[in-house]
């Protein structure tokens, strides 16, 4: 098998599978469905499948096994926004239609993201899949974004060395050097440790998580579930420090 590795890193990322109106939450590491959405704009891929249009089938994207190598968990935090309240020039009240549309009036939403975090995804596939995936994420179609639009990479999603084409997705996620640098400055440290997610293999036990894309069309929108294993283990030097000690 070959995988393919990200890094998504940002000052802000925001990873939801329950979110409902006016409370939007994030999990603690990025979901299928937002890593599929990630690469659907790097391929310009649109939201409305048509048969042979050129994309990669959204079934074989999401056929991927997906693990993440968390190298800096982030800080849980709330954004705190409404809509509506107030007027506006011409306008006789601003805010969000009522269910029979006949007056709007103020909404309170809770946005959930996580501050400051790093994680490594690994995707398992086919070579030539992962290959494209690679090439459209160096020349992007669209913005690229961590779960919601407006929270932007910090740094390249795409990593130059990050498709490699003989490999399984625990071994590569375990050996890539870490993507945080370690400040001990040469002091003697314990080894420090990452949290792994890993997807599961068919029949295998895990936690369950229901954000597997089946449609992203909006009128339509509809996920699935897989399951996925959680474990600790010592997270590699970063590259500057492997030079290093070399």
């Amino acid at each position: 098998m070959s995988v393919l590795l990200l890094r998504l890193s940002g000052p802000m990322q925001s990873w939801g599978s329950r979110s409902r109106f006016t409370e939007r939450d994030t999990e603690r590491e990025p979901t299928k469905s937002g890593v599929i959405g990630l690469l659907c704009a790097a391929l310009g891929k649109p939201r409305m499948e048509e048969p042979e249009d050129g994309f990669p089938a959204l079934s074989d994207l999401a056929a991927l096994k997906m693990g993440v190598r968390v190298d800096r968990e982030g800080d849980v935090r709330r954004d705190y926004q409404t809509a509506g309240g107030g007027s506006w020039p011409g306008v006789k009240s601003y805010g969000v239609a009522t269910a029979d549309g006949k007056s709007r009036k103020p909404e309170v939403s809770n946005r959930y993201y996580l501050a400051d975090a790093v994680f490594l995804v690994g995707l398992e596939g086919s070579f030539e899949l992962l290959s494209r995936l690679h090439r459209a994420l160096g020349e992007p179609v669209w913005p690229l974004y961590l779960g919601r639009k407006s929270y932007v990479p910090g740094e390249p999603v795409r990593l130059a060395d990050g498709l490699l084409e003989t490999a399984l997705l625990t071994d590569a996620l375990a050996k890539w050097p870490s993507l945080v640098a370690d400040r001990s400055r040469g002091r003697r440290t314990p080894d420090r440790k990452a949290r792994f997610v890993v997807e599961c293999a068919p029949g295998d036990d895990g936690d369950p998580r229901q954000d597997v894309p089946i449609c992203f069309r909006h009128e339509a929108r509809e996920h699935g579930v897989r399951r996925v294993s959680q474990f600790f283990a010592p997270l590699p030097k970063d590259e500057k420090e492997a030079a290093q000690c070399t």
